[in-house]
């Protein structure tokens, strides 16, 4: 089977991409690198681009008959689409639908799209099933609706079949230590703790300690970056048996607290990790934990790596690899 994987040079990309690799699959990688990395791309064909390069893009398609599209060439940071709403609209929403009508055109019908717990905004129960009230709170979350809707349109249109995957938190690296986690800047926590653990930066800011949790600090669900890129494959295995499309929230199911987080990270690496204390931010959710059962029952997803301490290790053993 041929795979277009558009944004495989990224985090979450670049792990997918060496998933289907072994798997056999043939692979093209499509990236700006405007985020992510060239040795990143540990197999498949390389091709530099863009989303907006419209002709790019029609002739990649055209000549390459692709079985699948895997979508990962998201904006991700929430407090930028804030200040930089157009950034996002423009990379997140309209050049999605320039994949999406090149497509159409090729009559390559299968699609499993990189969506996000944010298309939620602020829980109203939590854990958070598919059903929930969709009310997103910021551009990045809203920009990420659109494109669901504009699926769901273009499946009764055009017959394009897509799987959406929402994801809450991707956590973790390569358990290899091939891979890992390089953004610029880094907002994720497991990642700032684990450089503040190995020096890169003088501490870990906690925000708010009183929040309505066990221990005060917000809870969120982390999934490990491997099962997350076998739950994509598992999805795009369903387009192909002819089961259709639809959306599933990706989490493992238990929420770790901030404390939490650092006290593992603590344990994981044997070091102290100097943590300052900030006040609340605007919009953060005490807790955001992830109903995960209809992927589980539909898609037959059962992670292997949903314990924190091994979400932590293998994500030191990439950050750790990178000290000095």
């Amino acid at each position: 089977m041929r795979v277009l994987v558009v944004g495989g040079a990224g985090y979450i990309g670049s792990h997918m991409v060496k998933l289907l690799c072994q798997r056999g699959f043939e692979v093209t990688v499509l990236d700006n690198l405007s985020a992510g990395h060239r040795d990143a791309v540990k197999g498949g064909r390389f091709v530099l681009g863009d989303l907006g390069e419209r002709d790019l893009l029609d002739e990649l398609l055209r000549t390459s008959r692709f079985d699948g599209v895997l979508h990962f060439a998201s904006h991700i940071q929430v407090g930028e689409s804030v200040r930089e709403p157009a950034k996002y609209y423009l990379n997140n929403v309209f050049k999605t639908q320039y994949l999406l009508d090149a497509m159409v055109a090729h009559r390559i019908n299968h699609f499993i799209f990189s969506s996000t717990a944010a298309i939620f905004g602020e829980p109203l129960r939590t854990p958070i099933d598919e059903d929930h009230p969709k009310n997103p709170i910021n551009p990045f979350g809203r920009g990420k609706w659109m494109v669901e809707q504009m699926l769901s349109d273009y499946e009764v249109a055009y017959g394009l079949k897509a799987v959406c995957l929402r994801y809450f938190n991707a956590a973790g690296a390569d358990p290899d230590g091939e891979l890992g986690e390089r953004h610029e800047p880094e907002t994720h926590l497991i990642p700032l703790v684990l450089q503040a653990a190995a020096g890169r930066r003088p501490n870990i800011t906690v925000f708010g300690t009183d929040y309505d949790t066990p221990d005060g600090t917000c809870v969120r669900d982390y999934i490990h970056v491997t099962d997350l890129c076998e739950v994509h494959l598992l999805a795009l295995q369903r387009l192909w048996d002819g089961a259709g499309g639809g959306a599933f929230n990706l989490g493992n199911g238990n929420g770790f607290s901030v404390r939490e987080v650092i006290d593992t990270a603590r344990a994981v690496t044997g070091r102290e990790i100097p943590v300052v204390y900030g006040e609340r931010r605007p919009g953060d959710p005490a807790r955001l934990v992830a109903d995960s059962r209809r992927a589980r029952a539909e898609l037959g997803w059962n992670p292997r790596y949903a314990d924190l301490a091994t979400i932590v290790a293998h994500a030191w053993r990439w950050e750790g690899g990178r000290e000095g």
